[in-house]
């Protein structure tokens, strides 16, 4: 029976005792997979910090709806002054 929900680790060795116990299935990411995935990360983590540097949200208890609402008024914006007007 496959699982539903793989876990993909890097080369501990306790990961596949643990997985086999809870019936999941494991996938051992290699040098080249792991340098990769650490890298995407860390480039999103930049550019989220980056953004929030220069465009901080100044409401108290800033609620996601709002930050995704200026986050598509940021898209629409941009868009529109990248498309010619006809």
């Amino acid at each position: 029976m496959e699982s539903m929900y793989p876990v993909s680790t890097d080369g501990s060795t306790w990961y596949p005792m643990a997985c086999q116990f809870l019936k999941l299935e494991h996938h051992l990411h290699s040098s080249y997979e792991k340098n990769l995935i650490e890298r995407t990360m860390q480039y999103i983590k930049d550019r989220t910090e980056s953004f929030d540097d220069y465009f901080p949200c100044r409401l108290k208890n800033c609620k996601l709806k709002h930050v995704k609402n200026w986050l598509n008024l940021f898209v629409d914006y941009h868009n529109k002054e990248l498309k010619p007007v006809n």
